[in-house]
Parts: structure tokens; C-alpha cells; sequence
């Protein structure tokens, strides 16, 4: 995905504390995340950005939350992707 042109926002769903960084899939146009970090501080938020950038090799200021930090449910904005390749890696994402 490195290299693409375009900025994407979607929306996540943040399990702090789940025991490992990765990604579960998506329901209902969400993208499931579990990041190990907990919720305090924005250590979740912070991993949840360096998961989507790992996944989609990025730079780490790539990917940033733009609504939710707090929350479980977070507003991404990504730059340097193209929403059609994060469908196409993630079908079923509303983006």
C-alpha cells in the first residue's frame, strides 16, 4: 500500500488490553482492533495508529486519530492510501 496517493478516514473499534496488536477483522463497516496497550494516557490510541501503520507500511505519522481518542470507537484518518485499496484489504470497511 506504500507509494499510494489519497487520504482515507474510517472508523475503529479499539479493544485495549486484548493481549496482542492486531487487527479482527470488520463488522458492520468497522474495523475491529486489540491493541496490548491500555486505555490510559492514549497508549491505545498510540498503538492503534502503529498498528495501521504497520499493516499498511506507512510512516507512523501517517495514520492519526482524529475523533474518539478516548473512546473505543476512533475516527483514523490515514494519509497515503487510497480508500479502494483499504476495501479491497479490509472488504466490508466503510470508508
Amino acid at each position: 500500500m506504500a507509494g499510494s496517493q489519497g487520504r482515507a478516514r474510517f472508523e475503529v473499534r479499539v479493544t485495549p488490553r486484548g493481549g496482542a496488536d492486531r487487527v479482527d477483522g470488520v463488522a458492520d463497516g468497522v474495523l475491529r482492533l486489540r491493541v496490548a496497550a491500555p486505555p490510559a494516557g492514549g497508549q491505545a490510541s498510540a498503538a492503534v495508529c502503529r498498528l495501521l501503520a504497520a499493516e499498511l507500511r506507512l510512516g507512523r505519522g501517517s495514520v492519526r486519530v482524529v475523533r474518539g481518542a478516548a473512546g473505543r470507537r476512533k475516527l483514523v484518518e490515514v494519509d497515503g492510501v487510497d480508500p479502494a485499496a483499504l476495501r479491497s484489504r479490509w472488504p466490508g470497511l466503510a470508508v
